[in-house]
């Protein structure tokens, strides 16, 4: 089966602390996780360069030699910064058994990628599993002060754009805190509807 196999794990924005937990664990699973980010040679440098861009570290990857990161254009062009975007989702999504939407900052940006990953996976890979992961409403103040309604319907609507146009779906909504036991409750979500 599949499962012995091992899966084709995509999570665009996974590098911050929830991709890393969450992208080691299926990993040490034994699947093949790609996380999509902005740059890619940043975000595996040996030091974090910028705190504008994601990074999981050269260290992080050599622990994790199942998880790769792959260069995107996040849904703006005009905020491409990787060197090797073109083609990602050819590279990623048309062989993905999962996508996990972790990408973050609760802008317009997060709308454009999220429709993005959408769109692009529909067109390559439509029976993919998509997973959108936010936090929970009375969170989001915690880890994004400022504007919480706002970036409430901004979730709502990336939410709605997954239930909308994608057969297999699943809408996460996590608690801030509780890394370890989400990124669990995300694995047993992939686990149980991949069976």
């Amino acid at each position: 089966s599949k499962a012995t196999q091992g899966f084709n794990i995509v999570i665009p924005g996974g590098t911050g602390v929830v991709g890393a937990s969450l992208s080691s664990a299926l990993a040490n699973d034994g699947h093949d996780v790609t996380i999509l980010c902005r740059n890619a040679f940043l975000a595996a440098a040996p030091a974090r360069v910028s705190s504008d861009f994601g990074w999981v570290g050269r260290n992080f990857l050599e622990k994790n030699p199942g998880v790769k990161v792959r260069d995107w254009d996040g849904g703006d062009l005009l905020d491409i910064v990787g060197q090797d975007w073109i083609g990602w989702q050819e590279d990623t999504l048309a062989k993905a058994d999962v996508v996990v939407n972790l990408v973050g900052g609760f802008t317009q940006q997060r709308e454009m990628a999220s429709e993005r990953i959408v769109r692009e996976s529909l067109r390559v890979n439509p029976t993919a599993l998509q997973i959108t992961v936010s936090p929970k409403d009375d969170e989001l103040k915690m880890v994004s002060p400022g504007a919480p309604t706002v970036k409430i319907a901004r979730l709502k609507q990336c939410e709605d754009l997954v239930s909308v146009n994608c057969a297999n779906f699943e809408c996460v909504r996590m608690e801030a805190n509780r890394v370890e036991e989400e990124c669990d409750r995300i694995k047993n979500i992939i686990y149980d509807r991949l069976k």
